[in-house]
């Protein structure tokens, strides 16, 4: 792993325009370009200064959290004394609900350890991961992909929890999962062998087929694009990981039946949780602004090609982040403890001041093909 470049724009980047100009003409301001040329243009904002946020009172410590339809609820998986332990002995996690202020928490799941859940914008259901059913296998670690929950599992329920109904049925690991915006498909990640992969399925279960099947990257992180056509998710190469630190992420969208595979992101650093904001053209994501000092950061990207603009300074570890569906909030977690990722707490940003409306902007042109990318290996088709 290597440090964030920390180089100033250059003349191609500031013709381009800072991230906050959201009225790009151009159907595709790289297109042209050389893959070096593509990592200038798009050399990171690290200046500037935090907008408005605060931590959520009455929430424990949760990792990803993500808001339902209404912009006011979110979803996440937080610390519970009744969650079975992690590997590492210390409490685990179970799925919980909870106002943005605080003041209202309700429990989804009470049994085996949970993680990734996502509420279906129709906002009568939720989707969560659970070892509920498996709790007789390997605890696993949800951080390390060489050791993933074996038996983790697909369920889907009520706002309150009940009326739960498994989803999948074996003992692979499944999770990062999202719904689509019309609520009638759900797209995850399921690793086989150690191969991640993504996978798409109807609301209730059926017609699960495979979205990806790339030997060297490793996709997950899925999230439905404004439209439901497109997904967008972030992979990494198995055959780089250990070797490069932090491991190289990129960011990619994909059409649901698995055609038009585009990237996004040129560098090698790690562009890590991708999550798309609902004007189709922004998304939120993650970065090392100093590797030194383990200290990572959320960035506001642009599909469109202006540079990504840092949006958290803080010394710590930032990450997770999501927005709102009404584009006025984010919502994101923060190391409140002296190490590293310790003490995590979720935190709402207010970045209504980015202009980020709720009007599909979408432009398919966006992104460079897979078929044109000179970096690209034998393996990664589709």
């Amino acid at each position: 792993m290597r440090s964030l470049k920390l180089a100033l724009l250059s003349a191609i980047a500031l013709a381009l325009g800072a991230c906050a100009d959201m009225k790009t003409n151009s159907p595709n301001p790289l297109a042209g370009m050389t893959m070096k040329q593509r990592i200038t243009a798009l050399a990171p904002i690290m200046t500037g200064t935090e907008l408005s946020n605060y931590m959520i009172p009455n929430i424990p410590e949760a990792a990803e959290a993500y808001y339902g339809p209404d912009s006011k609820h979110l979803i996440a998986q937080t610390r519970d004394p009744d969650a079975k332990k992690t590997s590492m002995g210390t409490a685990g996690a179970l799925t919980w609900i909870f106002s943005d202020d605080g003041k209202k928490t309700w429990r989804v799941n009470d049994d085996g350890q949970d993680a990734c859940s996502y509420i279906f914008p129709d906002n009568k259901r939720v989707i969560f991961t659970s070892t509920r059913d498996h709790t007789d296998m390997l605890v696993g670690n949800w951080s390390d992909s060489n050791d993933y929950p074996q038996g983790s599992e697909l369920y889907i329920a009520d706002l309150d929890g009940k009326n739960r109904k498994r989803l999948t049925n074996n003992k692979n690991y499944e999770a990062e999962v999202s719904v689509s915006h019309n609520s009638k498909k759900i797209v995850f990640g399921r690793q086989i062998d150690g191969k991640m992969d993504l996978w798409i399925m109807n609301a209730d279960g059926t017609g699960e087929r495979r979205l990806t099947n790339t030997p060297d990257w490793q996709e997950g992180a899925p999230f439905f694009m404004p439209g439901d056509d497109r997904i967008m998710f972030r992979a990494w190469r198995a055959s780089e990981y250990g070797k490069v630190r932090p491991t190289p992420m990129t960011m990619f969208t994909i059409k649901t039946d698995g055609t038009d595979w585009r990237r996004h992101t040129y560098d090698q650093d790690m562009n890590w949780a991708p999550f798309p904001a609902p004007d189709g053209r922004h998304y939120v994501f993650v970065r090392v602004a100093d590797l030194k000092t383990n200290n990572w950061e959320v960035f506001l990207g642009d599909l469109a090609g202006t540079p990504p603009k840092r949006l958290t300074f803080n010394d710590k570890f930032d990450g997770f982040p999501a927005v709102s569906p009404d584009g006025k909030k984010m919502v994101f977690a923060r190391s409140t403890g002296e190490r590293f990722m310790s003490g995590i707490k979720t935190f709402i940003m207010d970045i209504s001041s980015l202009g980020i409306g709720t009007k599909n902007e979408f432009n398919p042109n966006w992104g460079l093909p897979m078929q044109d990318d000179p970096t690209q290996k034998a393996d990664a088709s589709k």
